[in-house]
């Protein structure tokens, strides 16, 4: 989007429009495993398109890395801080049927800050907006999934989902040996073994992709071309300062709302009260840099948070103890080295695999993987 005023309204692009106007010649029953970004754009243009969609996700809601963190303080949106559009279909979506959740973040000049919180720059003035979803990230994934979670709202659409939902297996169906089923276990422990899928889309994090299809004894070849693909953790840490909000005392700590930091501990930090359609309270998510999270990718959250704490009072001064300190551990967090295409298909077999690893970290990569994934597996 080339200005800062927040879309206007339907999500679609020109090519799933003229997909879902005429329903697919053959119509398939597709599997879509993983509800981030690239998974339901990719399952909602695949039932767009007149194709059956079970769409399964391990967590008890969609979003991915595009989470939302809700506590008594309010929200951190502790995975995806904001986005950028850049892609024209991504524009489109947004403008289709996004705008009651998409609004332009004003704190798109970032500071950049020495080890000891010293402004050595701004970032040079912004060439493209920074949009978030409100009342958190998760709200836009949300919105999309919504057709797919409720399809009986929707006209009867050809889609079901399951959350709390991990599969485990792909193998061939027992009835249908042409066809793929699924053994998967709920949050209880319970299996189950869902089958007479067409085709099967993994849009997971590609270490997740490659173990179930080495699990699974499956496409050799695509486990292969996830090899280079490398994604760095991140461990975050979510504070929140309740006792600032009192007459004549707006905020704690510095005057900026956003800022990426060479601080050795951490890399980014957000005002997330700064953001539009927030909780007034203080409250800061703080990302630690991939290599520091690297280096302590085993350490229990206890630890992590105390270390972070002690960076952040570094870096902001503001050295009052919060009401509110959690830290959370992202094993799969920002691509450092992508696979530099869209998507990953075995024809023959019918499995496709898609991302934000596929392009890049950004979260319109994760929905231009998952829109070319189901107009190439279609």
């Amino acid at each position: 989007m080339t200005n800062t005023r927040s879309p206007r309204a339907a999500p679609a692009t020109k090519n799933t429009r003229s997909k879902a106007r005429g329903a697919a010649a053959t119509p398939l029953h597709f599997a879509v495993v993983g509800g981030g970004m690239a998974g339901v754009v990719c399952a909602r243009t695949l039932v767009q398109a007149g194709h059956r969609v079970t769409l399964l996700e391990r967590s008890r809601e969609f979003g991915g890395r595009m989470a939302t963190r809700r506590t008594e303080f309010g929200g951190f949106d502790h995975g995806a801080q904001y986005f950028t559009v850049r892609d024209a279909r991504f524009e489109t979506a947004l403008r289709s049927n996004a705008t009651a959740v998409v609004r332009p973040w004003s704190a798109s000049t970032v500071r950049v800050l020495d080890e000891l919180g010293r402004v050595l720059a701004s970032a040079p003035p912004p060439t493209e907006p920074h949009f978030v979803a409100s009342p958190g990230m998760s709200a836009l994934v949300n919105l999309w999934a919504q057709p797919l979670a409720h399809p009986e709202l929707h006209g009867g659409l050809l889609a079901r989902t399951l959350l709390d939902t991990c599969v485990t297996r792909i193998e061939r169906d027992a009835l249908h040996p042409e066809q793929w089923q699924l053994r998967a276990e709920d949050a209880q422990g319970g299996q189950q073994v869902l089958g007479g899928f067409d085709r099967v889309v993994l849009a997971m994090p590609h270490p997740q992709i490659h173990d179930l299809l080495l699990a699974s004894g499956l496409a050799p070849e695509l486990r292969k071309a996830l090899t280079p693909v490398h994604v760095a953790p991140c461990w975050t840490l979510m504070v929140a300062y309740p006792q600032a909000m009192q007459p004549g005392l707006p905020h704690l700590g510095p005057q900026w709302n956003a800022a990426r930091s060479t601080h050795h501990r951490i890399s980014w930090l957000a005002r997330e009260s700064s953001k539009p359609g927030r909780d007034p309270i203080e409250r800061w998510t703080v990302q630690a840099s991939p290599a520091w999270s690297t280096k302590h990718l085993e350490d229990d959250a206890e630890r992590a948070k105390a270390k972070l704490l002690k960076g952040f009072a570094e870096i902001t001064g503001i050295r009052a103890t919060p009401t509110h300190a959690v830290a959370h551990r992202w094993r799969f967090a920002q691509t450092q080295t992508p696979l530099g295409q869209s998507h990953l298909l075995d024809k023959a077999l019918g499995i496709g695999a898609c991302g934000d690893w596929c392009l890049g970290h950004r979260v319109e990569d994760a929905f231009v993987s998952g829109l070319e994934m189901a107009l190439a597996i279609a």
